[in-house]
């Protein structure tokens, strides 16, 4: 996964909810240029804040870890 397709979902996700990117931007409690940013796939986007975008679009994320490993 890479901040590029994290991006693209987070778009293609607001688009099909039929919001603008001002107004996802303040339902994630998070400025437009970050959210910008984040759909463009900046790599240096806080995880904080695009987990927050990620809930407001009513999202889940998922990570597996390698198998044998101790959780």
């Amino acid at each position: 996964m890479t901040p590029k397709y994290i991006g693209a979902i987070i778009r293609q996700t607001r688009k099909a909810q039929g919001l603008r990117q001002d107004q996802l931007a303040a339902a994630a409690g998070v400025g437009l240029r970050f959210l910008v940013e984040l759909e463009a796939g900046k790599s240096t986007a806080q995880v904080g804040k695009a987990l927050d975008v990620l809930a407001a679009l009513g999202c889940k994320l998922s990570i597996e870890t390698p198998a044998g490993d101790a959780s």
